[in-house]
């Protein structure tokens, strides 16, 4: 298993374009790795640095203890999954499998036990002698994966593999590319823009914005502690509801008023929040699922409001609001129904707000 470490990379075109400023980071021997972040925020750019189709303008790239940043592409011994599958229409699912191990001038016959061995692997064993325009997406793409692991690279790289495939194979290749992923036990780096890919397929994520590493860890730590509003927002479906406005710390609680004549609530003080660390201007954070309607009796932070629309997901019900002029959104059990209209008390279980700097973004 193959550690690959980034250390003070950053990438800069001639036109003077600083896409990369300055990246650190690890990807632990055997872990899948997902870099994950908006478009043109520089992931495909970092993966393409990784596989040496990129130049790094400066930094040092290692897989263990090898500084690669000179090494050629072909000889860093990555297999790649592109976006595009990539694939030679001429040849069958057997020869486009057995392409790297023809160019490498191996037997034919050590060529055609391989090709048998990762055709049963990713499921392609009765498809050998079809073209790739007689295949479906996603069998095409499991031939895309095949012929990435033939040589058993130290590293596998994925680049959004899955963007062309309908969601229902997405879901399934999702889980087909994680289990043999850990099966092969290669130190894996996967790209996508999609969070449910992120969530889903890491075991740790990289949260890009800007050529800017703003968070690394498990799904259940970005999701759970957010480390700055950038976070907060990009994950979770729907967004984390954000309350911008003003606070005033009291003896046993913050006093907080949204902006634009929105929420008004108490929020009982936090041991960690003092009065020289809490700025005047914050964001108050807290996701979907951890706001209630309960009556107006109940203690904790609360605000009233009317339900501007509902959506009715078999298993739930999602409700949105508006206030301080931005929507909200809280989940709730689909026996729970609303009336569009409908005036309403929200409550937070404070165990989970996120209280950020509006001015910096960072988390308080």
């Amino acid at each position: 298993m193959t550690q690959v470490r980034l250390q003070h990379i950053s990438k800069e075109y001639e036109s003077g374009k600083n896409i990369i400023p300055d990246l650190s980071l690890t990807i632990n021997p055997g872990e899948l790795l997902v870099l994950v972040g908006p478009s043109g925020c520089g992931k495909s750019t970092v993966l393409r640095m990784i596989a040496g189709l990129e130049d790094i303008t400066s930094g040092e790239l290692f897989f263990d203890d090898q500084i690669v940043n000179d090494m050629p592409s072909k000889a860093r011994d990555i297999g790649m999954v592109f976006q595009n599958y990539a694939l030679y229409p001429h040849l069958s699912v057997a020869e486009n499998l057995g392409f790297p191990l023809s160019l490498r001038k191996v037997n034919p016959s050590e060529i055609k036990k391989r090709v048998h061995e990762v055709a049963e692997l990713v499921g392609l064993e009765s498809l050998l002698d079809r073209k790739p325009k007689q295949l479906s997406g996603g069998q095409r793409q499991r031939v895309a994966l095949g012929r990435s692991i033939i040589r058993t690279p130290r590293v596998f790289l994925f680049d959004e593999p899955l963007s062309n495939l309908d969601a229902q194979l997405r879901l399934h290749m999702r889980a087909e590319i994680v289990n043999l992923q850990k099966r092969l036990g290669i130190t894996g780096i996967y790209v996508t823009h999609d969070q449910a890919e992120a969530m889903t397929m890491g075991d740790r994520i990289a949260v890009l914005n800007k050529g800017k590493l703003m968070q690394i860890g498990t799904p259940q730590e970005i999701y759970q502690s957010p480390n700055n509003l950038f976070v907060a927002g990009f994950l979770g479906s729907p967004n984390m509801n954000f309350f911008k406005g003003t606070a005033h710390l009291e003896v046993d609680s913050i006093h907080f008023t949204e902006e634009n004549g929105g929420a008004q609530f108490m929020i009982p003080k936090s041991v960690r929040i003092t009065e020289s660390s809490l700025p005047q201007h914050i964001t108050i954070g807290i996701r979907p699922e951890h706001c209630s309607i309960h009556p107006f009796e109940q203690a904790g932070p609360m605000w009233k409001t009317s339900i501007e629309q509902s959506e009715y997901h078999g298993h739930e019900m999602i409700l949105h609001m508006l206030s301080g002029g931005t929507r909200k959104s809280m989940r709730l059990p689909v026996s729970d129904m609303h009336t569009i209209g409908s005036d309403i008390s929200v409550h937070f279980d404070v165990q989970h707000l996120c209280i950020f700097s509006t001015e910096t973004g960072e988390r308080l």
